[in-house]
């Protein structure tokens, strides 16, 4: 029996067999997980820019309906101007566990790709001009490289205009 090595390949997770499935292109980096440590650390182990580390924040409209939003690492989420461009009445984070029921992922895991529930997708804009975007691959301490169309073209997700800069 002979064993053979994977240099950088990562147990395979359901945003990984999503993409296989639909044949995208994505590079794997995994990385050391810090609890609460964000996007910051994933750029720094990655050495990339914050800019380019996307966040999967699941969050919910005033009907209580899951919704996946897309955002560069070092912004935040205007739930005001989401809102408003969405034609509903308020946004909000989900709570963690439901947030986790909605993905099937554990936060700070979520990926937009394989999820348990189809949610809505938004994307700021933005992001879409980036040549190569890293975000979660499924699993905490893991990240992937794509072309950020993926997410329109297989993702259907839908541009929209609600970064506010971590400081605002």
């Amino acid at each position: 029996m002979s064993c053979m090595s994977k240099s950088v390949h990562v147990s395979e997770t359901p945003a990984t067999r999503w993409l296989r499935d639909r044949h995208v292109p994505f590079t794997e980096h995994p990385y050391d997980y810090e609890e609460h440590g964000g996007t910051s650390v994933s750029a720094r182990a990655l050495g990339v820019e914050e800019h380019a580390v996307i966040k999967t924040l699941v969050m919910e409209d005033d009907a209580a309906k899951p919704l996946i939003v897309l955002m560069y690492g070092d912004c935040k989420v205007s739930t005001k101007a989401l809102a408003r461009e969405i034609g509903v009445k308020r946004i909000a984070p989900c709570k963690p566990e439901v947030a986790q029921r909605h993905s099937g992922y554990q936060v700070g895991g979520t990926s937009p790709f394989g999820v348990k529930k189809a949610m809505r997708t938004y994307v700021e804009e933005g992001i879409l001009a980036l040549p190569t975007i890293f975000i979660n691959g499924g699993r905490r301490g893991y990240l992937v490289g794509i072309a950020p169309q993926v997410l329109v073209d297989r993702l259907a997700a839908v541009p929209v205009h609600c970064a506010l800069a971590e400081t605002e």
